[in-house]
């Protein structure tokens, strides 16, 4: 089974998914967020948070590769979470000043290998924040980001069987 869990900026995603996991033996946690680095404390503060809930058996991996990790991983995939995915994807790409069109034609592939991946996986949940949930973004990066983590949800959640909205830590399955 496949599972796609969106909803707001901290209303509970990343827990309710872990939760999904509690019986799982293999446990493949991919993490494509920049790690920890003593540069930006608050941030540090959250990885610190997500790890000490994760129980010491499953196996973290730190990637921006998620197609690559997500075909290599054992066990159950969980991807936490494609928002971070999308933006070491636009760092990586320098995509911040690009046109709209440059940036789907850069990032379609990306998603393309992403969901063929996923969609080969039996148990893989996939954590992601729901666009138009928050601040209307100002500049046209923020726009064409919101845009394109939108199309990126949708076509993930193509390839999944379930998707979960998590609201103020309520659980919907739509």
């Amino acid at each position: 089974m496949r599972i796609m869990v969106t909803g707001g900026v901290r209303s509970g995603k990343s827990k309710h998914t872990e939760g999904l996991f509690d019986d799982a033996a293999v446990i493949s946690y991919l993490a494509p967020g920049r790690p920890a680095d003593g540069q930006d404390p608050e941030w540090d503060a959250r990885v610190a948070r997500h790890r000490s809930r994760r129980p010491a058996h499953w196996v973290t991996v730190e990637t921006a590769a998620l197609d690559d990790a997500c075909r290599a991983a054992s066990g159950s995939v969980l991807i936490d979470c494609l928002r971070t995915w999308l933006t070491a994807a636009m760092d990586t790409g320098q995509l911040w000043e690009a046109t709209t069109e440059e940036a789907y034609a850069a990032m379609s592939l990306r998603i393309d290998s992403l969901c063929h991946a996923l969609a080969d996986r039996p148990v893989a949940v996939v954590v992601t924040n729901e666009v138009g949930l928050g601040v209307v973004p100002s500049h046209r990066s923020g726009v064409m980001f919101r845009d394109l983590l939108g199309t990126v949800n949708q076509r993930v959640a193509a390839v999944c069987d379930e998707v979960h909205l998590v609201i103020a830590g309520r659980v919907l399955k739509l």
